[in-house]
């Protein structure tokens, strides 16, 4: 799925789109008890009810693809009886009505689920009666031909909330506020089967997860069982890794910062783009080869690729480097630059030592206070 596919179906968390039918839910305990089910028609819900569930599954639809929002396919093995993907499948056409259906899933989060404390598992499910587009992009409303029912998962943690003080009004007076357990913003959740091209998809999944380093291994494995993906923080790593080891003597400061450079240029170059710029092994060549990378580290570079990340495998463009900035690290210092401005940054010989130069102008602030570079400049020229 791309952003523009999420962000349609994110349109029906409103009262006047909305096509939930079904919501059910599942709270459990820090010691992995069920303390309490939830089962009802959505729509008959107190509207206060609805805007905060509303919230909770923007949320799940929220934030980067590739990075929060994650498409993962699953085994074909997996879509035969008795597979995660069957399994899922069922759950969807069951329309949350199959109540056997919704404990053993509830049992399978609850044992794979790795987190400390009470949380709570929510599920909606959804007839999206798909619209029709118009050549020039209009929804046509009374064009469609498909309905794309679905299922959408959040799991949110449960806290007590801070203690405080509450005015009470009939004794005019300050006291100790009741402390209750309330659900917080989805830290995981998915969305069954994608919405591709404007279709389902019953092959792949939506994954959410708030944090992007904190995909719950076990959780996808063996609930969700979909191939396994390297999250945003692993594609850098391991990106970091094989150039570090390729280049050798070769990953000079220029050559990173051009690789920089380029992929920023790739990313820039495609921003209108509906699909984030995916680098396969061949691209990456491309790139290195463009900042005078010699062709034995190339090859060098091809070999690693293959043994780390696969053959035929993609790198996230926006999760091997920040487009936004520079970071330089010395085990003394750190000079952060805007990514359009690293020509500005160059290494220099000064007195014998290797230094970083970066020219300075009469806007230069130290701890927020505005300093003159009129004094320094007339030193140098002395």
């Amino acid at each position: 799925m791309v952003k523009k596919e999420i962000a349609e179906i994110r349109k029906q968390f409103t009262h006047a789109n909305t096509a939930i039918s079904k919501i059910t839910g599942c709270y459990v305990g820090g010691e992995k008890e069920i303390i309490a089910t939830l089962s009802d028609s959505f729509l008959c819900l107190p509207e206060e009810e609805t805007f905060k569930y509303f919230e909770i599954f923007a949320k799940c639809l929220s934030g980067s693809v590739g990075r929060n929002l994650i498409n993962m396919q699953f085994p074909l093995e997996s879509e035969f009886e008795g597979g995660t993907q069957h399994f899922i499948n069922r759950l969807r056409d069951s329309e949350l009505k199959d109540e056997s259906l919704l404990e053993e899933f509830y049992k399978k989060v609850i044992d794979n689920y790795e987190y400390t404390g009470n949380y709570l598992i929510l599920l909606i499910h959804s007839n999206y009666d798909i619209p029709g587009i118009s050549a020039d992009g209009i929804e046509l409303e009374d064009a469609s031909e498909e309905v794309y029912s679905h299922i959408l998962c959040a799991i949110c943690p449960v806290e007590l909330e801070k203690a405080a003080l509450s005015y009470d009004n009939e004794k005019g007076v300050f006291t100790a506020k009741d402390r209750d357990w309330i659900a917080l913003a989805p830290v995981n959740g998915f969305l069954f089967p994608a919405f591709n091209d404007r279709h389902p998809d019953i092959h792949e999944i939506l994954y959410y997860t708030k944090q992007a380093e904190k995909i719950n291994t076990p959780f996808i494995d063996s609930v969700l069982g979909v191939v396994p993906v390297l999250t945003a923080g692993s594609q850098k790593e391991s990106f970091k890794s094989i150039v570090t080891e390729s280049l050798g003597e070769t990953c000079d400061f220029d050559v990173v910062r051009t690789i920089n450079e380029k992929v920023s240029e790739l990313v820039e170059e495609s921003k209108d783009e509906p699909e984030p710029v995916m680098l396969d092994k061949v691209s990456v060549v491309k790139v290195l080869e463009s900042c005078g990378v010699p062709e034995e580290k190339c090859r060098i570079f091809e070999e690693k690729f293959d043994e780390e990340i696969g053959p035929k495998a993609s790198l996230m463009a926006t999760n091997i480097i920040d487009t936004k900035a520079v970071k330089v690290k010395t085990p003394s210092m750190t000079i952060k630059v805007n990514a359009e401005n690293t020509d500005l940054l160059e290494t220099r010989m000064v007195d014998g030592r290797r230094c970083i130069v970066i020219p300075l102008d009469n806007d230069v602030e130290i701890n927020g206070i505005p300093v003159k570079c009129a004094g320094i400049l007339e030193n140098e020229e002395e």
